[in-house]
């Protein structure tokens, strides 16, 4: 038996679905259920009648969608698999912080840890961000842990104080202007489709800047000649499809190491029983955590 019907068997006795992130490789992609961004796969995988969800991705996307599906057993197929930026801020930090400026809101980005969501005021994806930060009531904003989709917001609601912290996603971060201008000179047509994530002297250079969803739609939506600035899944999933249109900038750069931990052999793992981490989660930061994703859908998320 191949791991395809293997993996079909298990999803019918075990009323599974597979969730796999858009920077999953080709091979997590093609056997998932739900492809799509973080917070996309915890609506998606809510929305199913599914009593188990085997999370390709990140912990903080794991523990997403466990906090939207409490009652769904939810497995991370590859334990180790994490996200570097979503602790590079200690909760207690933030605690300090609320204390010390109780006239501000708390914003997390989305790729954060359950304990941090429960301590912050509301969430924001990529896409969202700057459409909620303008909607709170709040002057001022500290926003989590991203220094770089902070900047972006910052540029984008100029009436507010937004404080950033240091944070940053050490992919997209690791992208320079220099790289940009390279990438622009081997192909002076393609437009520059990049993630907010980026440092701001490469997000200047860019055509369009957006979250992994809007860049595919951006992708979708035109006959363009695109360089892709962000993880190297998008091209790799729509490639085939738009054959010589599509160029990854910096793919090397812009690979996470930690999307890539999870191969057929994990999914193999999981199924058999020797493998995979179920997320659980008290029910105290499970309360706490959804009212900042209920606040993000209040505020316009």
């Amino acid at each position: 038996m191949d791991i395809g019907q293997t993996i079909a068997q298990y999803k019918a006795s075990h009323r599974a679905v597979i969730a796999a992130h858009t920077y999953q490789a080709p091979e997590i992609q093609a056997v998932a259920d739900i492809v799509g961004d973080s917070y996309a796969l915890a609506k998606k995988a809510a929305a199913t009648d599914a009593e188990t969800v085997i999370m390709c991705g990140v912990r903080f996307m794991a523990e997403g969608i466990k906090i939207l599906s409490p009652d769904k057993r939810v497995i991370l197929a590859e334990p180790t698999a994490d996200c570097p930026m979503a602790r590079q801020i200690a909760p207690e930090r933030v605690t300090k912080f609320r204390r010390e400026n109780p006239d501000a809101a708390v914003v997390a980005y989305i790729n954060t840890t359950a304990e941090l969501k429960a301590v912050c005021d509301v969430c924001v994806t990529s896409s969202s961000a700057v459409r909620i930060v303008k909607a709170l009531p709040q002057k001022r904003v500290l926003f989590i842990p991203d220094q770089n989709l902070g900047a972006f917001v910052r540029r984008q609601v100029p009436e507010k104080e937004i404080i950033t912290w240091d944070g940053f996603c050490p992919v997209h971060h690791a992208l320079t202007a220099a790289d940009v201008l390279a990438a622009k000179a081997q192909h002076p047509r393609a437009k520059v489709a990049m993630h907010p994530e980026c440092r701001p002297e490469a997000v200047a250079l860019a055509d369009m800047v957006g979250s992994t969803a809007d860049i595919i739609g951006y992708i979708r939506a035109t006959d363009d000649e695109i360089l892709v600035a962000t993880e190297r899944g998008v091209v790799d999933q729509l490639g085939p499809a738009y054959p010589g249109r599509l160029h990854q900038l910096c793919g090397e750069t812009l690979t996470c190491a930690d999307m890539k931990l999870t191969t057929p052999d994990s999914l193999l793992a999981v199924i058999e029983g020797r493998g995979g981490e179920e997320i659980t989660l008290p029910p105290a930061l499970l309360r706490d955590a959804r009212a900042s994703l209920e606040n993000m859908l209040k505020y316009g998320g």
